[in-house]
């Protein structure tokens, strides 16, 4: 075989394996969107449609646009009607899984907005709109929930809150998890506390002058919180931060068995401020909502909340950002 004839079958192959790549991609994004699409596993009783995806219009060609179009009209062919996918949730449940992988494409906003509408796709039958609200809540609220994120939550709770569909009662629930989320929410201030030292000397949180505060609330013995401290400890970032003074890390026992946080203060490393919280008032007056141990927030030197009960990997982007 001539060189011409090689070169002409390595194009062919080169344009052979794009098609293939293409056609790949085409099906994955399908897949994420609904896992269901075809076979109508969604939808298995007869005259009910699968659940398919919105057309994106070709004049949106730049990726937020794209992501912005999908996310605002993702749930325009569920049908909200068929009141029978209450008993079987985990198909739904897939399709809201594949939902939130869309949102973080969009803006906070566009995100906010897009779960509003769902709710308000539901809001016709109650029942329905109480099964997505619950969703929502389990994936965008449960501390548990690798989905967690409150701001994408928040779009969630105002439209809870303004809506008719529940009484007083059925939004008791909501309306305090609303309270929670704005506690101390990313862009805001801080609520400060008191805290107390090994020697009995107390000080404010606020007095603290660093660029940076982070705040790890923790338990003694928690494997969770050795496991977040080890990563603290072993990260560059927050070490070249320390070091440096940019930042100080406050450690805060929440809880009243100081026999266990004595038994167990050697063990925070040199350099943080290990405290606990002598009056009990981050509990009992819920200035911070620690609905998961350990949790941490990241302070700016105004005492901003940058990041709220978030990851060691958040707390490291923002510090490598300055």
């Amino acid at each position: 075989m001539n060189v011409k004839k090689i070169l002409i079958c390595i194009l062919a192959l080169v344009l052979l394996c794009g098609v293939f790549m293409l056609l790949f991609v085409h099906v994955s994004l399908q897949s994420r969107a609904s896992s269901a699409q075809t076979e109508q596993a969604v939808w298995p009783q007869e005259g009910i449609q699968p659940f398919r995806l919105p057309v994106i219009p070709d004049n949106l060609t730049l990726p937020e646009q794209r992501a912005n179009y999908l996310a605002l009209h993702y749930w325009d062919y569920y049908d909200f009607t068929d009141t029978t996918c209450i008993s079987r949730p985990q198909e739904t449940e897939q399709i809201l899984s594949d939902y939130i992988h869309v949102l973080p494409h969009t803006g906070e906003q566009t995100a906010q907005v897009s779960v509003a509408k769902l709710l308000s796709y539901a809001e016709k039958r109650q029942s329905m709109f109480l099964f997505v609200a619950n969703l929502l809540e389990k994936y965008l609220y449960d501390p548990n929930s690798p989905f967690r994120n409150e701001e994408y939550y928040l779009g969630a709770l105002q439209y809870i809150e303004a809506s008719p569909a529940l009484d007083k009662l059925q939004k008791a629930r909501f309306a305090y998890q609303l309270q929670s989320v704005l506690k101390n929410r990313k862009g805001t201030k801080a609520v400060d506390f008191t805290y107390t030292l090994a020697d009995g000397k107390r000080s404010r949180m606020y007095n603290l002058k660093p660029a940076y505060v982070l705040l790890y609330f923790n338990n003694p013995g928690c494997r969770t919180c050795e496991e977040v401290q080890a990563a603290l400890e072993a990260s560059m970032v927050v070490s070249s931060a320390l070091k440096y003074n940019r930042l100080k890390i406050l450690a805060v026992y929440p809880d009243d068995d100081l026999r266990e946080w004595e038994s167990n203060r050697t063990r925070m490393p040199t350099g943080w401020i290990n405290g606990y919280d002598a009056t009990q008032s981050i509990k009992e007056k819920e200035l911070y909502n620690l609905r998961a141990i350990p949790s941490l927030y990241l302070l700016d030197k105004d005492k901003t909340v940058l990041v709220k009960d978030g990851t060691v990997e958040q707390v490291e982007a923002l510090l490598e950002r300055e």
